[in-house]
């Protein structure tokens, strides 16, 4: 039987956090809004910011700081400015940390915090800022409270009765063991909330949880809160934790952006509208599962909910972009070098190429792929056009894609060779076309169009190429 008690918890703030948090995030630091003259786009201090990016883990406040350092580096020297932060604490790699402090018997006490995991959720905040790299973060994942696939997680969790003096099973409605998929949904931890099971024992310290990692993150301005990852589970758990954050960052006199990330690959389902048909509660929409899809669906998918959302346009995020070779979902390396390009004509805000195995991290062709997108960017900034594939002929699907700002420049992406046309008739004037090679991450061939038909458009060479053409006298 589950306890209930008045909910209730303390925020402690020491001088030291916030004299550090407030040297961090100074007056030139990042500060990440929705970009009033373009709102499918984010900016930076009213500057509008496209936001790409790849990392090799999913929650690099873990790593030793000499290998966080080396792979901000890394994301920074290829162009890229964004990154997923998963708040997991799982097991892993063998040098991860969980939040709470651990007593001499081995027991964890809820009450008390483990230094380490927020120092290191600190330097990754600091660090991130000062090289002008976006963060999003997601505060619960799934995967973390379960003992599936052979991943005994629950089993060493703290917040299992059995590893804490805080409660027992029947107090916390927990049991020993969730061999389930967490896609089931059958973890209670995910049930707390006042409209769910209002279970108050557990919930105080989630609740406690998600206060001490706002006391580092709302001291800085470049950092995105998606809830959950790739959550099916009920849609008052998500909103519950919208509003505490919110309410939370209200206090301090910060503006924050919010999401959820639902788990169905088919952006039509119902659940993700919990997310759409809600503006006022989520920001911002993070569409990442749609990476699960392939070809002229997944563009067509995106663009489903571009139109859904266009009578209040907010950003579009996919944080996280599988495909990789050999990886257990089927993907390949040219299915995440191909959805990167697909979301970037396609509009949207944000893109990440997910970790290894499931995606490129941030490998040599990751880094050619969004070191290609920024030398399309530096000809046709990307909120300057929109998806215009009906500007194309003799294009079969999947064959080319194009975004538009018809007279004026045209931004093309080719994933595997190809010949389409391209419908300049309507428009005059004389075109430079630049090609991109986005295996290299390095110009290619360059060429004049001249307006008043449609004209023929196909890339040097079979493979990835990007291209760019812009009315000369614009």
């Amino acid at each position: 039987m589950i306890a209930v008690r008045p909910i209730f918890f303390l925020i402690v703030a020491t001088s030291s956090l916030f004299a550090a948090a407030s040297r961090a995030s100074a007056d030139d630091g990042p500060n990440i809004e929705i970009w009033a003259e373009n709102p499918w786009y984010w900016s930076d201090r009213g500057e509008p910011v496209l936001l790409l990016g790849g990392s090799d883990d999913d929650n690099l406040f873990q790593w030793p700081e000499a290998d966080l350092i080396a792979q901000l580096d890394r994301i920074a020297a290829a162009g890229g400015n964004v990154i997923r932060n998963t708040m997991s604490d799982r097991k892993d790699k063998g040098f991860e940390e969980y939040p709470f402090g651990r007593r001499a018997d081995g027991k964890y006490d809820l009450d008390t915090w483990n230094d380490e995991y927020w120092t290191r959720f600190e330097r990754l905040l600091s660090e991130t800022a000062a090289r002008r790299i976006f963060v999003q973060i997601e505060i619960w994942d799934r995967f973390d409270y379960v003992d599936n696939g052979g991943d005994e997680r629950w089993q060493i969790h703290p917040y299992n009765p059995a590893n804490n003096v805080n409660y027992t099973y029947e107090a916390s409605g927990f049991e020993p063991r969730y061999p389930d998929h967490p896609g089931a949904n059958r973890q209670p931890f995910f049930f707390t909330t006042p409209k769910q099971r209002n279970n108050t024992v557990v919930l105080r310290y989630q609740e406690r949880f998600v206060a001490k990692l706002l006391e580092h993150s709302l001291a800085y301005g470049h950092v995105l809160y998606c809830m959950d990852n790739e959550t099916s589970g009920e849609e008052e758990w998500g909103a519950y934790w919208a509003e505490f954050v919110r309410e939370r960052a209200a206090e301090r006199g910060r503006k924050v952006h919010l999401t959820e990330m639902w788990d169905d690959w088919d952006l039509r389902a119902d659940r993700h509208r919990r997310t759409f048909d809600h503006p006022e509660r989520y920001d911002f929409v993070d569409v990442s599962q749609n990476n699960q899809n392939k070809g002229q669906e997944h563009w067509d998918n995106f663009l489903f909910v571009r139109e859904y959302l266009s009578s209040r346009p907010r950003p579009m995020n996919t944080t996280k972009t599988y495909g990789a070779d050999r990886n257990k979902l089927g993907h390949t390396d040219q299915d995440g070098i191909e959805r990167f390009w697909r979301h970037l004509l396609a509009g949207a805000a944000s893109m990440r190429f997910h970790r290894p195995d499931s995606g490129l991290g941030i490998n040599d062709k990751a880094v050619a792929a969004i070191r290609a997108a920024r030398k399309l960017e530096s000809l046709i900034p990307l909120w300057s056009v929109e998806p215009a594939n009906e500007l194309l002929g003799e294009r079969d699907d999947d064959e080319a894609y194009l975004a538009a700002a018809p007279g004026t420049a045209y931004a093309m992406y080719f994933p595997a060779g190809g010949e389409v046309t391209l419908d300049l008739a309507s428009v005059d004037g004389t075109f430079d076309l630049r090609w991109i090679d986005i295996a290299t991450g390095e110009w290619g061939p360059t060429a004049q169009l001249t307006g008043g038909a449609r004209r023929s458009i196909a890339p040097p060479t079979d493979g990835n190429w990007g291209a760019a053409i812009v009315r000369r006298d614009r």
